[in-house]
């Protein structure tokens, strides 16, 4: 591969616009782009010449997850030969399209679009473009080999023991690197990722900033995600925190879709460059059912009103407080109100939430394994608590930097432990609250939305159960901890 691949591609998307006489881009199998022609600029350019869905794809480089179903509904990732699609104004497309699919030894590895109005190119001029894209699918294959190497030797850094296979890892990766090992670099760490594969990971290319990404486990299934982004400054955060919402927006996309990035059947760019050779079947072109045409798309999973919390053990005194081819959308349930003083559900990781957690920036690639474990605190932290989310900062999660380093038997503390059966969610929440209020009662009692009455036979309950001294610094300080290691 050259030293300047992005130049390749521009000017093989040249070349094909050329031969087809019409500005044509290069995507990805992801949608991303890549490169694309140059309109005519001469006098002024046509809005008709531009559909919504090319101009986002220009403007934001990438394209929406309902958009690459729309166009995977045609058959395209299973095509050998370009694809007409016609228009369809009710979704956005409203214009037809050509799509000559770039595949290397049989595998789709990405595309080339062309807007076309009838008659459109001729079948000698689709030929000719046709022949252009192997030569595309060669240069996308090196550099899919060449991220899936960097890939490698990062997983191997950060699941290396202490001692030499650590700095035995950490120097094959810089020798991967070179000079892109040097200078400022920061982890992020994207958990939990919505795939099961080890190896589906999003191409470094596709996020801005990214030197090398992998895939990680996240807890006994799970995976998460661990990406180095490169800084400018230790003080300007913002190429992490871009890539991180990018990564977050690209794990909705596959969790709406209801599938991996890469099918099973199809493999990876890497896996294409390592291939001796296959053939891929033919599939026509064919248009995607009409039933949810032009709508919206909602990947919310509709969720059931909170239950309400425990009635109280004991009310003296206390006053009530106030207080493309689109799937059908999916329909929103918001939960019921919850009586004031009741505790809210169990908060900790869940299925559904995906945070994304930045380690501080390090010089070189020595630390590597301490921004790990900062990137991945800052995700368990948000986990934990959701108001630290969706991105987290491991500088900004407080408490947090000390209780991620726990084991997980930290909050089993024997005089803890009794508050935390499900029994005494009420009042383990209520002590939770009187200690994140430093103890004042008055401010307790209105978060709570509770009589201080209540609030002093809640406490007093908790002193019974733990046999701890709320007056006590030393015994607040390991009710907190414990309090706030359970949800981790």
């Amino acid at each position: 591969m050259t030293s300047d691949p992005k130049g390749e591609y521009q000017e093989l998307v040249d070349e094909i616009s050329e031969l087809l006489g019409a500005p044509a881009t290069l995507e990805n199998r992801d949608f991303e782009l890549i490169a694309f022609g140059a309109y005519d600029s001469e006098g002024e350019l046509d809005a008709s010449a531009l559909d919504p869905v090319r101009a986002r794809s220009i403007l934001t480089r990438r394209s929406t997850s309902a958009v690459r179903t729309w166009f995977e509904g045609f058959g395209i990732a299973r095509a050998t030969a370009p694809v007409r699609i016609p228009p369809t104004p009710e979704a956005g497309v409203y214009r037809g399209r050509v799509c000559l699919p770039v595949r290397h030894r049989g595998v789709v590895l990405g595309y080339v679009w062309l807007l076309s109005d009838d008659p459109g190119p001729t079948d000698q001029q689709l030929s000719a473009a046709m022949e252009v894209t192997p030569r595309i699918g060669a240069l996308l294959a090196d550099e899919a080999q060449a991220g899936a190497d960097l890939s490698r030797e990062l997983r191997a850094v950060l699941t290396a023991g202490s001692g030499w296979q650590r700095d035995m890892a950490l120097a094959e990766f810089h020798t991967e690197l070179g000079a892109r090992g040097e200078g400022l670099h920061t982890m992020v760490c994207v958990a939990p990722w919505p795939s099961s594969h080890p190896d589906d990971a999003p191409s470094v290319r596709t996020i801005p900033s990214a030197t090398a990404v992998c895939a990680l486990p996240w807890g006994p299934t799970a995976q998460s995600l661990a990406l180095l982004v490169r800084l400018r400054s230790p003080e300007v955060l913002t190429p992490a925190t871009t890539a991180a919402a990018r990564l977050l927006e690209r794990a909705e996309g596959v969790r709406g879709s209801g599938r991996p990035r890469s099918s099973p059947a199809e493999p990876g760019p890497a896996a294409a460059h390592r291939q001796t050779g296959g053939t891929q079947g033919r599939g026509p072109a064919r248009p995607p059912d009409k039933g949810g045409q032009g709508q919206d798309i909602d990947t919310e999973t509709p969720q059931p009103p909170d239950r309400p919390g425990e009635a109280e053990a004991a009310r003296a005194g206390d006053g009530a407080a106030g207080a493309g081819r689109t799937t059908g959308a999916a329909g929103r349930t918001e939960g019921a109100g919850r009586p004031a003083g009741h505790a809210p559900e169990p908060r900790g990781p869940r299925p559904g939430p995906v945070v994304a957690g930045i380690a501080v920036p390090h010089s070189g690639l020595a630390d590597l394994a301490t921004a790990w474990q900062e990137a991945s605190a800052a995700a368990r932290a948000a986990l934990a608590e959701p108001r630290l989310g969706p991105v987290a900062h491991w500088s900004s999660i407080g408490p947090y930097r000390l209780l991620t380093t726990l084991p997980p038997t930290a909050s089993h503390d024997p005089a803890v432990r009794p508050l935390l059966a499900p029994s005494h969610r009420e009042l383990a929440h209520t002590a939770e609250v009187f200690l994140d209020c430093a103890g004042q009662a008055g401010r307790t009692a209105a978060e709570l939305g509770i009589h201080r009455q209540t609030l002093y036979y809640r406490l007093s309950r908790v002193e019974q159960l733990t046999g701890l001294d709320l007056d006590d610094g030393e015994d607040r300080l390991l009710l907190h901890m414990g309090l706030k290691a359970r949800r981790l």
